[in-house]
C-alpha cells in the first residue's frame, strides 16, 4: 500500500474554486497545530490529541519529500490561508484504510470540505488496493454521522468508552462513538460467515446489519 505521489493525490480531490490541497510539509507543522487548536479545541484530550503534538508528525506522518510512513496529512488552503485538514492511516497487512481525523476552519464549513474529504478517502483507498475504509464519528452532534451516511458509509455499531472528551469545563469522560465503514470490494470477494459459527446474539445483530 504505497501512498500515491503528490500529483496523483491532488488529482483525487474535487474542490470548489479557490481551494487547493497539498501534502503536509515539515515547515507547516506549527501553523497546522495552532489552527487545529482554534478550529477544534475539544481535541486537547483523546485519540486526536496527537495532532496537537509536533513529535507525532515527525515520527508518524509521511511529510512531503521525506520518508514514507503509515499516516498522511493533507492540508486544504484557500488562497494561502489554511482552511482545513484531513488525515488517513494505511493498515498494509489488512489492506485497510482508516480515516483518522479531520478539521475544518469555521469560516470554510459551508464549502462542504468534509464531504470532499470523504470522497477523497474512498478514491485513495481504491487507488492503494484497500478493500475496506472505516472511521469514527462523534455522538455529540449528528453532522458527521449524517455526512458519512449520505456518502454511503454503513453504521456498524458503537464503541462504549473507546475515546475521551471534555464534556464540561474541567471534566473529561470516556464516551460512545459510532463506527462507520465502507467495503471497497465486490460481494464476490467477501466471505459471509456460516450462521452455525455465530452465537445467537451475534447472528441476530449480523442479520440486522447484513441481511441477505
Amino acid at each position: 500500500m504505497k501512498w500515491p505521489d503528490p500529483v496523483a493525490l491532488s488529482a483525487m480531490w474535487s474542490l470548489p474554486d479557490g481551494y487547493r490541497n497539498e501534502s503536509l510539509k515539515r515547515a507547516d507543522i506549527p501553523a497546522l497545530i495552532a489552527a487545529i487548536n482554534v478550529w477544534h479545541p475539544d481535541v486537547a484530550v483523546g485519540a486526536a490529541s496527537c495532532y496537537l503534538r509536533e513529535e507525532f508528525y515527525v515520527e508518524k506522518v509521511s511529510l512531503a519529500g521525506e520518508t514514507e510512513k503509515d499516516v498522511i496529512v493533507v492540508v486544504t488552503r484557500f488562497n494561502d490561508e489554511l482552511a482545513g485538514m484531513g488525515s488517513w492511516e494505511r493498515e498494509p497487512d489488512a489492506l485497510t484504510l482508516y480515516a483518522r481525523f479531520g478539521a475544518i476552519a469555521p469560516e470554510h464549513r459551508g464549502a462542504k470540505l468534509a464531504v470532499r474529504a470523504m470522497e477523497f478517502g474512498e478514491r485513495l483507498g481504491r487507488a492503494m488496493g484497500a478493500g475496506f475504509i472505516y472511521g469514527m464519528a462523534t455522538l455529540k452532534i449528528p453532522n458527521m454521522q449524517l455526512a458519512l451516511e449520505r456518502a454511503g458509509y454503513q453504521l456498524l455499531g458503537f464503541t462504549p468508552g473507546y475515546d475521551r472528551e471534555v464534556v464540561a469545563p474541567g471534566i473529561v469522560k470516556r464516551v460512545y462513538e459510532a463506527v462507520y465503514a465502507k467495503v471497497l470490494v465486490t460481494d464476490e470477494e467477501l466471505l459471509r460467515p456460516d450462521p452455525k459459527n455465530l452465537s445467537p446474539k451475534a447472528k441476530a445483530l449480523f442479520d440486522v446489519l447484513f441481511p441477505t
